[in-house]
């Protein structure tokens, strides 16, 4: 007897087969133990049909993966967690700040810095002894928008008007390295002119070896929005008062307060933070 043959609808619109040794692969890779990963795919297989999104089989997967193995749920919604820190990109940019930070350097947010020719904006400035990094952060809130090559040529041509200039960060100094860094990925296209003309990308999954996710991985930050104790709304409020990491929210009792949460919930939270995101 044949398999069963699914279609599901990708983010972009496009269709495609469901591939059920992918969706266990991306839960092994969130750390669910094999049996698990395989039980849980195999669970959420059984009660798919033909039309379905691949976001209405994350939600599916990360609901019964959360009750099996919390801490690998996590894991698995880091993308999606990363794409609810809208609207505004200034959440993104304090916690790829926060990734600079725990990699040892220094760093500020949304600086004006002087080039050769004119001052530019910079999101995030990050220095240490050895080099002075600036990045030009691309915030997106859905998976399927991709930074293109004009995203690309316009960045590239910002740094060149920077690298021609000094700062003084720590002490006076050229530019090291500009990067432009997006949550999710970039155009085939966009790839090929970056990797041609020496500029620095970093994405969802770009380059293949410590993109976003190891970086995320590697240094522990989470974001406040992988926290389930907390409503979307809720999350947006302690983001609008600059509560942006997971770990952060256990330093937050009064604002925890001034939302109407009482003491249990703020336990509750309290406890989820600690469990996911212990500090690093």
């Amino acid at each position: 007897m044949s398999e069963r043959v699914i279609e599901v609808i990708k983010a972009d619109g496009t269709r495609e087969n469901f591939d059920l040794a992918k969706l266990t692969e991306s839960l092994r890779n969130s750390g669910a133990t094999e049996e698990v990963a395989t039980s849980v795919a195999e669970h959420v297989g059984q009660e798919l049909v033909s039309g379905m999104t691949t976001d209405d089989i994350y939600r599916h997967a990360f609901s019964v993966l959360r009750a099996r193995e919390k801490k690998a749920s996590v894991r698995y919604s880091l993308r999606r967690s990363l794409l609810a820190l809208g609207p505004t990109g200034f959440p993104f940019e304090k916690l790829v700040g926060e990734i600079y930070r725990r990699k040892g350097f220094s760093v500020q947010i949304d600086q004006i810095v002087q080039g050769k020719c004119v001052d530019h904006e910079m999101d995030i400035v990050a220095w240490n002894m050895e080099k002075l990094i600036m990045a030009e952060a691309k915030y997106h809130h859905e998976l399927a928008y991709k930074s293109d090559l004009k995203v690309v040529l316009y960045v590239k041509a910002r740094f060149d008007d920077l690298y021609a200039s000094s700062f003084t960060y720590g002490t006076e100094r050229k530019l090291d390295e500009g990067w432009l860094i997006t949550n999710t990925k970039f155009t085939e296209k966009a790839i090929r002119y970056a990797e041609c003309s020496g500029m620095r990308l970093l994405g969802w999954n770009y380059p293949e070896n410590m993109n976003l996710h190891d970086l995320i991985d590697e240094t522990g930050v989470h974001p406040i929005t992988c926290l389930t104790t907390l409503t979307d709304s809720q999350k947006q409020l302690l983001m609008d008062q600059g509560v942006v990491l997971c770990e952060s929210v256990r330093d937050q009792k009064g604002k925890l307060k001034s939302l109407g949460f009482d003491d249990r919930h703020i336990g509750d939270v309290e406890a989820e933070s600690a469990v996911l995101c212990p500090v690093a």
